[in-house]
């Protein structure tokens, strides 16, 4: 649809009528209303207002019809006697033809009204409205021309009077504005030459009133065909207003959880939506009529929930209100509802009734509850975490400051979580947690929390008179936590180690009370599984000298303070060394020789094992690279050491700077490594086996399903750790274990170097089973590196000097000692 160029009172028309200037057409039309739409909605207005003038002139078509015909019958009765017969005959016959034809589109537009919203039917209307006009109103017109003059003053005044009617016959047409001026200009024009006409001073007289009295309606008209344009156009404009208000509306209560609420001057509901009848878990039509304070109490209790008679107080004295939250105890459950609403009052300001918003915040309140929980409580077990743990570890020392009573901090730790948790998976060691909260969220009482501190740590606070209720309390959790558990027809047991510390005799502050019971736990560890330790001032003085061993590890390696001493390990088949194991040892003025037990173990803790560890393969690489070719040497590294990503890189940096060869270096790792197999750890491994380098399994036999590694792993060699070696002449069990190790180890191609080899008895039983390689002080105790050429001579001939050469000689066997 093209858009017009001009908008008036009734409207563009299609095109000017034929012989209209454009000018002179549009001057008719008149001056329109701004364009305040799109130029979208502005056509969409525009027809549909040019169709509300076209059907208010249309409504009263019939009726004018009627009159016009009328009125030329009382013409024809009139003048029959006094006029030209055949003109009254002519008058008459044209105005009714004209009005039937009037009629007749009128009763068309009313029965197809549906088909006129179109500019092109909408057009057609205009025309024929406009010719019916023209046609009426210039044979109106010729009614003062033919009949005035030649009348006596009787018949003149009906001609007057007639003429001024019909002009004002306007006002009936006028909603469109070239209707009315086409029916009215030449029926003035007529009126104006029959007066003149006359050729008496009355007759002119008449005629400038009649031009004045015309100018009159000509200008009411156009006033009111802009007015009448204007107000359909607003009508229009409203109504589709109020239509998009509704779909956004229905769209907002479909989308959201919020809805429209209203009520009437009594309280009752009214115009109840689906959406209200949903939230309210009523049908719409039992909920019509009803109060708000009756919806309010439509719950499973039937009575007010929490915030609901507050907002029905409000409502009764017809206060407004925003935002107020009630509460629904429903039968499926608690909702929550936020209201807003407002009187509303007519134009005399009568009240009306409550208009407002309500909206469904059950879902917010629900998330809030729940990041409220989360914020206080672990969400595994349910427990509650370490930030509550706080706030009640600092109520509790602020309680028992300064008296007799006392709270006692009992830090539990599980023994054997991570072994579970590494065989069979995280979601094993979850469902274990929870398991274990379970067990003590009934311990929970008056004056006893349990707490989930992170990972396998929880915390039990109880205030006690003493130490002995402690104590008391720590040996039921042991009993507790240590009893078998059955986890998707798995059973695992664990235990758990407890740390003690009171407040206020231990600790006045939760930092400090925390801390001393993980000193205690840390003993308590140290004692054995399922073991519980109370606090002592001793403790802090372990820890003070724990800390100072730190900073003089740290010292050390700057400072270079770290040597190597190497043990040879000898083939039992010559008597050669084979290889020699780098072995760490660092003595201090201070402290003197330190042994590696006592301070591996801190540089593992704090990370420091890396760089010692770096340093170990620099030194024992530059030292391996002087000796024969054939002795090999052994590293022990650290499973820190050996899961960091740069660690294959640290021993390709060793030998490239030393020039040894791959294949002579061994590196020895325990079989923890293996508990934690990540990506890292495997690629570490077969990037090894890539290089050459040889992989050897220290402390067999000691560790958790060791067996199982030989077959996943590619282990060149196993060292039997020497607690089974000390026992090999005086033990069964020893001995049996031995044996099926070497078996086992035949079978998979791997050689054996049996540790902590003592005694030639010792010797010759693992001689005698094929052992390949022995370590020990039968031999050497490590020794610095400018002992090993003099050591690699004079093995070889102690060697046959402590075992016999003979096959035929008999070899011992082990002596069961009673009691052993």
């Amino acid at each position: 649809m093209a858009a017009p160029h001009q908008t008036g009172p009734d409207g563009p028309p299609p095109r000017p009528a034929p012989g209209w200037p454009r000018r002179v057409w549009t001057r008719l039309r008149g001056p329109g209303p701004a364009a305040e739409a799109e130029p979208g909605e502005r056509e969409r207005y525009t027809l549909e207002t040019r169709f509300g003038q076209l059907e208010e002139t249309l409504k009263l078509a019939n009726y004018s019809a009627l009159t016009h015909v009328a009125i030329a019958v009382a013409v024809t009765a009139f003048f029959w006697d006094a006029a030209p017969q055949a003109y009254l005959a002519g008058l008459l016959a044209v105005v009714t033809a004209t009005s039937a034809l009037a009629v007749a589109g009128a009763w068309a537009h009313r029965r197809r009204r549906a088909e006129m919203m179109t500019e092109a039917r909408i057009g057609l209307g205009y025309r024929v409205s406009n010719w019916i006009a023209l046609i009426l109103g210039t044979a109106w017109g010729t009614m003062p021309v033919v009949l005035f003059a030649p009348a006596d003053s009787d018949h003149r005044m009906i001609v007057t009077a007639i003429a001024a009617g019909m002009i004002a016959d306007a006002y009936v047409i006028g909603p469109i504005l070239s209707v009315a001026l086409l029916f009215t200009v030449p029926l003035v024009a007529g009126s104006f030459v029959g007066l003149a006409r006359s050729g008496d001073s009355i007759g002119a007289s008449l005629a400038i009133l009649l031009t004045v009295y015309a100018a009159f309606v000509l200008f009411s008209v156009r006033r009111m065909s802009h007015l009448s344009y204007q107000r359909i156009h607003d009508r229009v404009r409203v109504s589709d207003q109020n239509e998009t208000i509704g779909l956004l509306l229905h769209e907002f209560e479909e989308s959201t959880s919020d809805w429209l609420w209203e009520t009437d001057a009594q309280g009752r509901f009214d115009h109840v939506s689906a959406r209200v009848a949903q939230v309210a878990g009523r049908r719409a039509e039992d909920l019509q009529g009803l109060t708000l304070a009756e919806v309010l109490a439509c719950g499973a209790a039937g009575a007010l929930g929490s915030g609901a008679a507050e907002v029905v107080a409000l409502i009764e004295s017809r206060t407004a209100f925003r935002d107020h939250v009630v509460e629904l105890p429903f039968a499926a459950g608690t909702r929550w509802w936020q209201l807003s609403g407002k009187p509303a009052s007519d134009k005399a300001g009568r009240f009306t009734g409550f208009r407002g918003v309500g909206s469904d915040i059950t879902a917010s309140r629900d998330t809030e509850a729940r990041i409220a929980f989360l914020a206080s409580y672990d969400p595994l077990t349910g427990l509650a975490n370490r930030a509550l743990f706080q706030d009640r570890a600092t109520a509790e020392c602020a309680r028992v400051a300064g008296s007799a009573e006392a709270c006692a901090l009992l830090y539990l730790d599980l023994d054997g979580f991570k072994a579970v948790n590494d065989t069979f998976g995280h979601g094993m060691g979850d469902q274990l947690l929870r398991s274990v909260a379970g067990r003590l969220q009934p311990v929970s009482a008056d004056g006893l929390w349990v707490f989930r501190l992170g990972g396998d740590e929880f915390a039990v606070m109880q205030r006690c008179g003493g130490v002995a209720e402690a104590v008391a309390l720590a040996e039921r959790l042991i009993a507790l936590v240590s009893a078998p558990y059955l986890i998707d027809s798995v059973k695992a047991e664990i235990g758990v180690s407890i740390g003690i510390a009171l407040t206020p005799a231990h600790a006045g502050t939760p930092e400090s009370l925390l801390r001393k019971a993980d000193l205690a736990l840390y003993r308590a560890k140290a004692k054995g599984k399922g073991s519980f330790f109370v606090f002592e001032d001793e403790l802090e003085v372990t820890q003070r000298a724990r800390r100072e061993l730190e900073a003089d590890i740290k010292l050390a390696i700057e400072r270079n303070e770290l040597a190597l001493h190497y043990q040879p390990l000898t083939s039992l088949r010559d008597g050669c060394v084979v290889c020699f194991e780098a072995l760490l040892r660092w003595s201090t003025p201070a402290r003197g020789p330190v042994s590696p037990v006592e301070f591996i173990p801190v540089a593992e803790a704090t990370g420091m094992i890396v760089a010692i560890g770096r340093h170990v393969l620099g030194q024992a690489c530059r030292e391996a690279a002087r000796w024969p070719r054939h002795i090999r040497v052994a590293v022990n590294i650290s499973p820190i050491q050996f899961r960091t990503t740069g660690f294959v890189d640290d021993i390709a940096a060793a030998l490239a700077t030393s020039g040894l060869d791959p294949d002579r270096l061994e590196i020895e790792i325990t079989e923890s490594v293996f508990l934690d197999k990540t990506a890292i750890t495997m690629t570490n491994l077969n990037e090894l086996r890539s290089m050459g380098i040889r992989i050897a399994l220290d402390d067999f036999g000691t560790g958790y399903s060791s067996l199982s590694y030989l077959a996943k792993f590619p282990v060149d060699k196993i060292k039997i750790d020497r607690s089974f070696v000390r026992d090999i002449n005086t033990s069964d069990e020893s001995l049996a274990v031995i044996e099926a190790i070497l078996a086992i180890a035949q079978k998979l191609s791997i050689s054996v170097t049996a540790e902590g080899v003592e005694t030639t008895e010792q010797a010759k039983i693992l001689k005698a089973r094929n052992c390949n390689d022995i370590q020990g002080y039968l031999l050497s105790p490590a020794r610095p590196p400018e002992d090993i050429f003099p050591i690699i001579e004079r093995i070889p001939q102690d060697f046959k000097r402590m075992l016999p050469t003979d096959p035929a000689q008999p070899w011992p066997r082990p002596v069961r000692v009673v009691g052993a």
